[in-house]
């Protein structure tokens, strides 16, 4: 991916939209201090995802937002966009369906930031993965800030790690490991809670065992009270039964008095009600007889109707066959009598059309008879209808007042029973009350105690809290010095190791006298400019080989001049060297020159500085000597005092971890001490919140008490108030019968009403018949008409085809005799029923009578039967009295009788007879009640001992065993997931540490070859400290300058620093290239010359990877390297604007 443009708008000083052009190469940004250069480069962090406001110089993140000016109003909200070319597809799947990706942050003041990539919002993490696996973001080291370069050389090596990881691309990784874990961390604790309720269920399945253990004696004695208690129910209504069965004895005789005397009134009311039921069948049979009389009388008169038109049917068939005879023998003579024929019919055709006239106003006389008919019919229905109405309605309101009534006394009953029971209620809930007040009571005196108990364990939880408090503060120091000392170590170590490897680098198998030579610190120089190369070659024996010859000393002594010490007293050589070392003379850089005259052959001087004169004129000054030899002297002696300090080290560090253990001991114990504090002060809360909770219950319980109560109270009066309604209601209804009309009367008009309904339905019968002959005789004459104009056009076509017409004159004539022979035999059938229908009238006369005659007898058969029924209750009610004397003897023996019934049935849910079968015992051979219920009242306390008894512990038992199991079940999935997640980290790890092994040994190959190139020479190269793991390992930076001694990067000047920081920073570029590189003032500690090697790797940076530069600088040399300038300036105050500069003047802007 290539970045390509950042746009700003309202982000801090830039209140005006601005584009800042990114291109291959080298882009240079310049301008005055305090213009808001910088804030370019937090601008591209900020839309990177940055959240915390210390990195943008703020105290909040709306700090980035434009806070106004003198000549500028404040701005609501800031928003930076980055453009970045995606051509070749390498974003993420998310991301990588465009060529073109615009990254937007937008942040709106107390709205927060959003995030958008290319329109669409997306989340801030999804942004950050995004550059993240670019190899850059907003935490990247490619993105260097003002002070960044200090950072990293006083950063202590951990810190420098980040380094490594982002040359590695495995920041995406860290994120990941760290999602990992946090969710490992949560499957643990889950399993840790998971395991604390398994253990809870385990002691609750304990509890319940003994309790189900407890419930099963619980149960023996139950069914011994049971079937004592049993025994004593039966034996009491057994008792019961017999006094009830003597007092019924006595009732007997009362009881048959009042049964013969009813019987007696049974019997008549009976005959009473036979009679009654044969009076409607008999008027039914009456109504019946005389409607078919009416109706016999109707079918007399459709006979006689019926007769006529069969005679008249007989005429016409006479008239219709004589006509043909005639039509016959015109057929003959068609062509002589066709035009008498032809008048015939047409006097005819006239005859019926004069016995036509009047016909119309006798067929609507007879219509509008029938019609009159229909209505008087019609209204009399609705007179029938409207009586029969009134009579359903008048039994409606008879049968409503009754249920009415009937309603009534059952609610009055019912109110009654429920007013005794609210009395009861009320008595019962004055009792509750009374008993919940005492319970609220006691609930307060416990909390005054229970408070006072957790104020004592407050006070010893804050007293461990700040023992352990200042433990943990001297244990956090003792860590400190534990750490530093084992830092210093690590450091030691790597220096000493560095060291030793090196100078083993370079030692050959036959061993230099530089290795055996030891030199007082500080003289390593001297010796080096004495000496120099010679010291690599070793000692020798033989002749041919290179090296040094054990010779013996001058045989003549040769001094050195007057006042000059030997350089041998100043350094332990071997003796293969002492001829050599005699000749060296130690002196102070001014008297070398001096004593150089004085030298003889072989003899030479040096200075403590590495000055070299000889005794044949040659003189070399320190900074023009080879200084190899002398260097490696002095790391040699470094070398000696860096193990010297290693083992004070390595004392230190085990006093500081021996002292950090011994603390540790003290923070474990005021740890326990805290945690047993935090134990009281729980277990004091949670008796004050059980406190709270009975007090809470007991007030709930006063109210829910005294609301009872007062509801009870309610009803008790609602419950006697709807009592009383129930009597009015009751009396009120009786009245109201009194006032309905008689409904027997009602029943006689409707019957008169039926009658006259019947008859006039017969008269509309009778006129609609009329009306329909008349109709019938018009349309035979209609039909008369039309069949002479048919035969008068018939004939005038037989006047031209009489031949055809005779065959066919002759068939209808055949066709009508046929007609009329059977027409003939009509009458004498209808005069045969019209006998018989007057045998049936009067039959039906005869039996209308009779029925009339059958009812009025009935009827006085009943007024008799009423009045020997009014005299046999009489007699019955004398008796009913006497019965009720009787039964009111009885009612007491009964009552005790069904009070011990009903004490069964309401504790055994059984009958007595259903009860001794079930106690399957002898009824003969019961026990006394007496000793029955010492019996029962020891089994009770024998029971109530046993004081609370879980009944459902075997249940709650497996219940608890089920949920143990599931549990027990999700306890292996969260041990098989946190089993994964630890594979998965473990993954993690394992890939994290080749990649970062791999990209470590690239880094540390490109930091050697950069360091060289930007120093000129010299050595370099990274090492991990205080950690055998890389991913848990600091970065120790080793550097040797050209011309110094191997030292750490906090050693150095700060010119060097800066040049080490950048080799480290470009060699992280070279294993894993960022697509943008930013650096904020980078080259301000650096010289002329330095600039101009850092403008050099700048250049070779460019070619060698695809990053893009963005420089930040006031250099005049780094302008002119660039390959394009942007100038910020603040032409208003406290508003910046990006302009384009060329060259020439942004070298005269920053002299």
């Amino acid at each position: 991916m290539r970045f390509s443009r950042l746009r700003l708008n309202g982000f801090k000083s830039f209140v005006d939209p601005i584009d800042l052009l990114i291109t291959d190469g080298l882009t240079g940004v310049v301008g005055p201090n305090g213009c808001g250069k910088s804030n370019l480069l937090e601008a591209l962090r900020w839309v990177m995802g940055e959240n915390r406001p210390k990195s943008m110089r703020g105290s909040g993140m709306e700090d980035v937002i434009f806070a106004g000016a003198a000549t500028r109003p404040t701005r609501n909200f800031a928003e930076v966009s980055i453009h970045i070319d995606n051509t070749n597809r390498l974003a993420p799947s998310t991301f990588n369906n465009q060529d073109t990706l615009e990254i937007v942050r937008r942040i709106t003041r107390d709205a927060g930031s959003a995030y958008k990539a290319n329109g669409k919002d997306v989340r801030a993490r999804d942004i950050q993965m995004l550059f993240a696996d670019a190899s850059t973001g907003s935490h990247s080291p490619s993105l260097v800030r003002q002070g960044q370069i200090a950072e990293l050389i006083n950063a202590k090596p951990k810190s420098r790690r980040r380094i490594l990881e982002e040359a590695a691309g495995i920041s995406g990784l860290y994120q990941r490991r760290h999602e990992a874990e946090l969710k490992l961390n949560a499957a643990e604790q889950n399993l840790a809670r998971v395991e604390d309720v398994l253990e809870q269920l385990k002691n609750q399945i304990n509890t319940l065992a003994r309790q189900a253990k407890q419930a099963i004696r619980y149960r023996e004695i139950s069914e011994q009270l049971r079937v004592s208690e049993g025994i004593l129910l039966y034996g009491r209504w057994k008792e019961a039964n017999e006094a009830s069965a003597l007092a019924s004895k006595e009732l007997t005789n009362c009881v048959k008095l009042a049964a013969d005397t009813q019987l007696k009134v049974i019997q008549a009311t009976k005959e009473r009600t036979i009679s009654e039921n044969k009076i409607p069948p008999l008027r039914e049979e009456e109504a019946i007889s005389a409607a078919l009389l009416q109706r016999l009388r109707i079918q007399n008169d459709s006979l006689k109707n019926e007769s006529e038109r069969a005679k008249q049917n007989i005429q016409t068939l006479e008239t219709k066959t004589i006509q043909l005879g005639h039509d016959i023998s015109r057929e003959d003579s068609l062509n002589q009598d066709a035009e008498d024929t032809l008048r015939k019919l047409e006097d005819e055709q006239a005859k019926l059309n004069t016995e036509f006239n009047g016909f119309d106003e006798r067929l609507l006389e007879a219509e509008k008879n029938a019609r009159n008919a229909a209505d008087i019919l019609k209204n009399a229905e609705a007179k029938f209808d409207e009586k029969n109405e009134d009579i359903a309605r008048l039994s409606a309101r008879y049968q409503s007042v009754q249920r009415l009534i009937q309603d009534a006394e059952k609610t009055l009953r019912r109110n009654e029973e429920e007013t005794v029971k609210a009395y009861e209620l009320v008595v019962l809930s004055d009792k509750t009350l009374n008993q919940a007040i005492y319970d609220f009571n006691q609930s307060q005196k416990n909390q005054t105690i229970i408070i006072k108990k957790a104020e004592n364990a407050e006070e010893n939880l804050i007293s461990a809290e700040s023992n352990r408090a200042a433990i943990l503060k001297r244990e956090a120091t003792a860590r400190a010095e534990m750490a530093e000392a084992e830092g210093s170590v690590s450091t030691l170590r790597a220096e000493v190791t560095t060291l030793e490897k090196m100078l083993k680098r370079e030692t050959d198998e036959q061993g230099r006298l530089l290795d055996k030579i030891r030199v007082h610190d500080g003289y390593e120089t001297a010796l080096g400019a004495a000496l120099s190369d010679d010291l690599s070659l070793p000692e020798v024996k033989e002749f041919g080989l290179s090296g040094w010859f054990s010779l013996p000393a001058y045989k003549s002594g040769k001094t050195l001049p007057k006042g000059v010490k030997s350089l041998n007293e100043f350094v332990k050589a071997p003796d293969v060297l002492f001829r050599r070392m005699s000749q060296i003379g130690l002196v102070d850089r001014a008297d070398g020159h001096k004593l150089q005259p004085f030298l003889e052959p072989g003899q030479r001087l040096v200075s403590i500085e590495g000055d070299l004169w000889r005794w044949d004129g040659y003189a070399v000054r320190s900074e023009d000597a080879p200084g190899s030899a002398a260097l490696k002297l002095k790391q040699i002696n470094r070398l000696v005092f860096l193990k010297q300090d290693l083992e004070e080290s390595n004392a230190l560090a085990e006093g500081t971890k021996r002292a950090h253990e011994l603390l540790n001991k003290e923070l474990n114990l005021a740890t326990e001490a805290d945690k047993n504090a935090r134990n009281d002060r729980r277990h004091a809360d949670n008796e004050l919140t059980e406190n709270n909770r009975m007090l809470s219950r007991s007030e709930s319980d006063r109210d829910i008490a005294l609301g009872q109560l007062e509801n009870w109270k309610l009803a008790l009066s609602r419950f006697e108030e709807a009592a009383l309604n129930s009597k009015n209601e009751i009396i009120e209804a009786n009245n109201s019968i009194t006032k309905l009309d008689n409904l027997e009367v009602a029943r006689s008009e409707i019957e008169d009403l039926r009658i006259s309904v019947e008859t006039a339905r017969l008269t509309m019968l009778n006129k609609r018949s009329t009306h329909d002959e008349i109709r019938r005789e018009g349309e035979n004459r209609n039909k008369r008409v039309i069949e002479i104009t048919q035969e008068l056009n018939n004939w005038r076509q037989r006047l031209i085809k009489a031949e055809q017409r005779i065959s066919e004159l002759i068939i209808r004539k055949k066709e009508s005799e046929e007609e009329l022979v059977i027409a003939k035999d009509s009458p004498a059938k209808i005069l045969q029923k019209s006998e018989l229908l007057s045998q049936e009238m009067e039959a039906a006369n005869k039996r209308c009578k009779e029925a009339l005659n059958i009812l009025a007898n009935s009827e006085n058969e009943l007024r008799e039967i009423e009045i020997i029924e009014r005299k046999a209750e009489r007699f019955a009610s004398e008796a009913r009295e006497s019965r009720a004397r009787a039964d009111a003897i009885a009612e007491g023996a009964q009552s005790t009788l069904n009070l011990a019934r009903d004490r069964i049935r309401e504790e055994q849910e059984l009958s007595p007879q259903d009860l001794l079968e079930k106690l399957d015992i002898d009824p003969t051979n019961l026990p006394e009640v007496e000793k029955v219920d010492i019996d029962v009242q020891r089994l009770k306390r024998q029971r109530d001992a046993l004081g609370a008894v879980n009944l459902r512990a075997e249940e709650d038992a497996n219940e608890v065993k089920a949920e143990f199991d599931t549990l027990d079940s999700e306890s292996s999935d969260l041990k098989e997931a946190i089993s994964k997640l630890r594979s998965g980290i473990s993954n993690l790890n394992s890939e994290g540490r080749e990649r970062l092994v791999s990209a470590f040994d690239q880094v540390n190959k490109n930091f050697g070859v950069l360091f060289k190139h930007l120093f000129g020479g010299g050595e370099a190269s990274l090492v991990l400290v205080e950690s055998e793991d890389p991913l848990d390992a600091g970065l120790e930076i080793m550097c040797q300058p050209p011309g110094k001694k191997l030292s750490t990067l906090s050693l150095l000047s700060g010119g060097e620093q800066t040049l080490t920081a950048l080799s480290l920073i470009f060699a992280v570029f070279l294993a894993n290239p960022s697509p943008i590189c930013v650096l904020d003032e980078v080259d301000a500690p650096l010289d002329d010359a330095n600039v101009t090697r850092f403008c050099d790797l700048l250049d070779e940076m460019t070619k060698r990877t695809d990053t893009r530069f963005l420089i930040i600088t006031h250099h005049a040399v780094t302008m002119a390297r660039m390959d394009r300038l942007f100038g910020v300036t603040m032409a208003e105050p406290g508003v910046s604007q990006l302009v384009s500069v060329d060259l020439q003047k942004a070298e005269k802007l920053v002299a």
